[in-house]
């Protein structure tokens, strides 16, 4: 039995000395230190941002007149190759501008605004989810190091009580029973660490992946949270933020309007665009040296666009019912935040503001109790359970609260609430 629990707290030890071994770069950062990154590296910003920049370029495009069409034809043979003089051969030039109609360009360019409008709203809803991934990890990463932290606390404390335990034991003054169980303990807590180790490496991961920082770095989070005081932002106060700021409304509003623009668009394309140019004809017809004006306009007869203008007008529905959709699902959001964050907000109000710093001397007080034998094994691990239960939960819960002001700021489009 003593091989077998001397094997597994070596392998157990074996296993967190390896976890350290080659330890990256650890590296301390605010959350304002995080996003400065964030807004400076991210690809997937700098991607999107370029589709910005590409429709603001087609609507350069469509401002630009069409090119004028020159057409000529010249003699190739005659008797004699490219002959030309006064008495043989034959020039024609004609030079042909399409002029359009019923505000053409202009509608164009309306549409091509639109789309830099819906490019610009995309890219920031992109920044609005990816920023609250960020903070959700960085609040991940808080909890996670405070968690590790405080089984750290407790493997050292529970280390140096299990250094004397074999001398004890020897002595008669512990069971061997006893000195199994604290070693348990020990390893509990050794398995305990490693698995939050494990969530700490997977929340780095996309935290780094966000930040898009090159190299083996581990962040550390460096912000102490303050006293949680209740919100003083009302619901309405949020619905109207949302109406104003959420990304995605605002884009749908876009495209309702881009649809009336398109109808209008597609109405003024059934006007035919008007072709106007200048001839020059040397010999071809009745008299030489001929200059003509030449005009052109196709007849509506056959083709009205009657089916891009109903197509037009089912998209104009479309896009009002999705803006309604939008603004319901939006809605819907910020009551399920609001709401989350007022219970994170009365539990948190609940804890005593020293709880954990009693806890913990009431945790070392408790070891020297059982070192000195005033207390059982069984009450001395029922406290040690409870207080790393508490102390977890604790961290938990500031973090829950921290996400959901998070949420609520994702719902309504801007921050507002700040822990």
């Amino acid at each position: 039995m003593k091989k077998w629990l001397g094997f597994i707290v070596l392998l157990a030890g074996a296993f967190y000395n390896n976890g350290y071994a080659q330890a990256p770069d650890s590296v301390r950062i605010t959350l304002p230190e995080a996003e400065k990154l964030f807004l400076q590296n991210n690809l997937s910003l700098l991607a999107e941002k370029y589709n910005v920049d590409i429709n603001q370029a087609f609507v350069q495009q469509a401002r630009y007149w069409d090119n004028p069409v020159l057409n000529t034809d010249q003699n190739i043979y005659d008797g004699k190759f490219f002959r030309h003089n006064k008495d043989f051969g034959q020039i024609y030039l004609q030079l042909q501008q399409t002029i359009k109609t019923a505000g053409k360009r202009n509608k164009l360019i309306q549409l091509a605004n639109d789309n830099v409008l819906s490019s610009q709203q995309q890219f920031n809803d992109l920044l609005r989810n990816l920023r609250y991934l960020l903070r959700s990890d960085y609040n991940s990463l808080q909890q996670q190091f405070g968690t590790l932290a405080i089984y750290e606390k407790e493997k050292e404390s529970i280390s140096k009580l299990v250094a004397g335990m074999d001398a004890q034991l020897q002595a008669g003054n512990i069971s061997q029973k006893d000195n199994i169980r604290i070693k348990a303990l020990l390893y509990s807590l050794e398995s305990d660490a490693a698995e939050i180790q494990k969530q700490i490496t997977d929340t780095e991961k996309e935290f780094v992946t966000l930040l898009q920082v090159k190299g083996d770095t581990l962040f550390i989070p460096d912000t102490v949270s303050g006293p949680a005081q209740p919100t003083s932002v009302t619901l309405l106060q949020l619905l109207d933020s949302a109406r104003t700021n959420r990304p995605d409304i605002q884009l749908a509003q876009i495209n309702l309007i881009a649809q009336q623009h398109n109808l209008n668009y597609q109405k003024a394309l059934a006007v035919p665009d008007l072709t106007v140019g200048v001839e020059y004809d040397q010999r071809s017809s009745y008299t030489p040296n001929i200059w003509g004006l030449g005009i052109s306009l196709p007849l509506p007869l056959l083709n009205k666009n009657k089916g891009n203008i109903k197509a037009a007008e089912f998209g104009i529905k479309q896009a009002a019912v999705q803006v309604s959709q939008q603004q319901n699902t939006a809605a819907q959001e910020i009551i399920a935040a609001y709401n989350k964050l007022l219970v994170a907000e009365k539990l948190q109000q609940t804890i005593p503001g020293q709880f954990m710093q009693s806890y913990n001397t009431l945790m070392q007080n408790m070891i020297n109790s059982y070192q000195q034998r005033q207390v059982s094994l069984l009450e001395f691990i029922d406290f040690f359970d409870a207080y790393k239960d508490a102390a977890s939960k604790q961290l938990q819960q500031e973090a829950n609260l921290r996400n959901a002001a998070e949420e609520v700021n994702l719902s309504a489009g801007t921050t507002i609430i700040h822990y």
